[in-house]
């Protein structure tokens, strides 16, 4: 994976490896800005490990956020989904866990599939700067997509015919909101990846997409996960 001491000069130069991570994804981190845990979290800490450096957590609310302190400088590694939007600004490894993005929908909506959503007059609620936010702003056709902190809130707030989000919160939504249902199936998969700025050397990329494949080899992932009590599918070899 090359020198470590070179890559740490290059990817923590402050000499603390500041992650950007973000708790608005229950899948991915968990706890408080104070307490973190999550497989973010973990990786986070293996690479700072594995550079010999400390670590130091910035937590937020949401994917934008986390992508604004990588962006501004304020912090050195990240964890997002792959995205074209993201990529001039950000350069990604191979993803190391794959989540689905899914529609709640209230009980008697007319659609029956991710597919039938797409129709003019239906607002979709989406948490703004999130992947699936990207995602469906450059594919959706029809449909109109409505912004806010939490694609959920959204909905209850406007009475939307659709809510966007994550599988896994989504399904505990729907359990705990009778009327609502998640649709079968899936409009999106969401590849998350680690990811830092395009203005690191080559061997700082290399060390961190080497790092992610041996991780996602080894059961790191898939335990971090397991810890975390998260069924989310660790990603394939890339």
């Amino acid at each position: 994976m090359g020198d470590p001491s070179a890559v740490a000069g290059d990817l923590a130069p402050t000499g603390t490896l500041r992650a950007a991570v973000n708790l608005g994804n229950p899948v991915l981190a968990h706890g408080t800005p104070a307490e973190p845990g999550g497989v973010t979290v973990d990786l986070a800490r293996e690479v700072a490990a594995r550079l010999e450096v400390p670590v130091e957590f910035a937590c937020f609310d949401a994917a934008r956020k986390s992508f604004e302190a990588l962006t501004s400088g304020a912090a050195d590694l990240g964890f997002l989904a792959i995205e074209p939007a993201r990529a001039a600004q950000v350069t990604f490894t191979a993803p190391y866990v794959v989540i689905e993005g899914v529609y709640v929908v209230p009980d008697g909506s007319p659609f029956a599939t991710p597919g039938d959503v797409d129709r003019a007059g239906v607002r979709i609620g989406v948490k703004q700067g999130s992947a699936y936010d990207l995602y469906l702003t450059r594919t959706l056709q029809h449909a109109t997509i409505v912004r806010g902190a939490d694609g959920v809130t959204a909905f209850e707030d406007k009475g939307l015919e659709v809510a966007a989000g994550i599988r896994q919160p989504m399904t505990a939504y729907a359990a705990r909101h009778p009327g609502t249902h998640v649709l079968p199936g899936r409009f999106m998969e969401i590849r998350q990846a680690v990811c830092t700025t395009p203005d690191r050397r080559p061997e700082t990329v290399t060390f961190l997409h080497d790092l992610v494949e041996e991780l996602k080899a080894t059961g790191f992932v898939a335990e971090a996960l397991r810890r975390a009590n998260q069924d989310a599918t660790v990603a394939p070899p890339a």
